[in-house]
């Protein structure tokens, strides 16, 4: 029997007590709890000291490297060009990654991106992809290298393989109220970006009622956090921090942001939407050595709307098959005349899960036509009885409960307030 070099408790207690903790001790942590001598019991109680008292950089480093070290490493060293990944914290109507990816990659940069699903108010990049006929998300990893070598971009699901002691570490956070710890947010999602093996990152980082954080601060606090952990390990790392208090785009769901993204690509779109992309694009393409590129010009020729048709064709998608369509749909309309001067993200998140669009479970099966078309944003006049939103469900039934969530989430008044900037800073180490 092999006998353990330290004591799950004596960790804790450290911890607990405001100690730092010495990396033998954390590493050990970490691989004693993913091969399951370190109970869950004990985790809970080190994640809510952690929560409680924080981590220096130091240590947050140390538990990264621990939770990478505890499952493989991709490579893309045999790739012939640069190779550069944008992570989002995730919101509503957030669909940037699927225009995002093809366009930076016609600048003939590999963005290998490993997306996930959605669950709660927040969609997932894959259940959106999903919408289109016959498109896949599991690849091999040498079906993804071959993608990258071919087309440039790829967007696929992340290998069981990348950090599974923060796949069991994350699932623990989830059921005892220690999710909003910063450090393990940070390592949770560095982790899999760093085994990844991308040579440069771009986090964008949002914040508002449709956030996972609400308040700048925090999610300013969160961004120095994780760049300084790609930093640290070797990956080129800035962060955006960007506006989530409505809705991003006006489309919410699954086909409806498949949809919008395919008319970014084609050189229309949103503008909230078209700036988020160029500015993101912007970014990734600094880091990889081309800071002063046309990053428009690439929408407004085709040639981002190219890689995108290879990208979808690659992974078995059609991408000029007809998406996904509600059965039913109701109309919101205005009551009066004036100018939308509110529109909050989270409800409008919450009603289009509640339509279908999102899980409350991981096992859930999404509803792809279900969601919201937005028809009106904050800032623009609309006239009384004209549509602000129309629900999209499969099932009448779930209108009710989805308008219980939009009771009190958006107003129109007589004037409207300037519109905050999508981009509100950037972060370097």
């Amino acid at each position: 029997m092999t006998v353990e070099p330290f004591d799950a408790v004596d960790v804790i207690r450290a911890k607990r007590d405001r100690h730092a903790l010495p990396e033998s001790e954390l590493r050990w942590l970490v691989d004693a709890y993913t091969r399951g001598y370190v109970s869950d019991a004990q985790m809970s109680a080190f994640a809510m000291a952690v929560l409680l008292n924080g981590m220096s950089r130091d240590e947050v480093r140390v538990l990264t490297d621990a939770m990478i070290a505890s499952g493989e490493r991709m490579s893309f060293a045999s790739l012939a060009v640069p190779t550069v990944d944008k992570h989002s914290t995730g919101g509503v109507g957030d669909k940037i990654t699927l225009p995002l990816a093809p366009l930076v990659a016609a600048f003939g940069v590999a963005v290998p991106q490993l997306s996930g699903r959605g669950l709660g108010h927040t969609g997932g990049t894959l259940d959106k992809l999903e919408a289109i006929p016959g498109w896949r998300a599991a690849l091999s990893n040498d079906e993804m290298l071959a993608q990258l070598r071919d087309v440039g971009a790829v967007i696929c699901a992340a290998g069981t393989g990348l950090a599974p002691a923060d796949k069991k570490l994350y699932a623990l956070r989830d059921v005892t109220g220690t999710v909003e710890a910063i450090p393990l947010i940070a390592s949770s999602i560095m982790s899999k970006k760093i085994a990844e093996g991308t040579g440069a990152l771009v986090l964008d980082v949002k914040f508002g009622s449709g956030a996972f954080m609400k308040d700048i601060d925090r999610a300013r606090e969160l961004a120095r956090t994780m760049v300084a952990l790609g930093t640290d390990s070797g990956v080129a790392t800035t962060a955006l921090l960007t506006q989530m208090s409505t809705p991003l785009g006006l489309a919410i769901g699954n086909a409806n942001e498949v949809r919008e993204s395919v008319e970014v690509l084609a050189g229309g779109g949103p503008a909230d939407v078209v700036e988020l992309t160029v500015a993101l694009a912007r970014e990734m393409l600094a880091l990889v050595g081309q800071p002063d590129v046309d990053v428009e010009a690439a929408l407004q020729d085709g040639r981002a709307m190219d890689v995108w048709r290879a990208m979808i064709r690659a992974q078995d998608g059609d991408p000029d098959a007809a998406l996904p369509a509600p059965r039913e749909t109701l109309s919101v309309t205005a009551s009066r005349a004036g100018v939308v001067t509110r529109m909050d993200a989270f409800p409008f998140g919450v009603a289009a899960w509640r339509l279908g669009a999102g899980r409350a479970r991981a096992q859930d099966r999404v509803v792809h036509a279900a969601g919201i078309d937005l028809h009106v944003k904050p800032g623009d006049r609309v006239d009384a009885g004209q549509p602000v939103f129309t629900l999209l469900a499969d099932d009448a039934a779930r209108f009710d409960r989805a308008l219980d969530a939009l009771d009190g989430a958006w107003e129109v008044g007589d004037a409207a307030s300037t519109p905050a900037p999508v981009v509100a800073e950037r972060i370097t180490a």
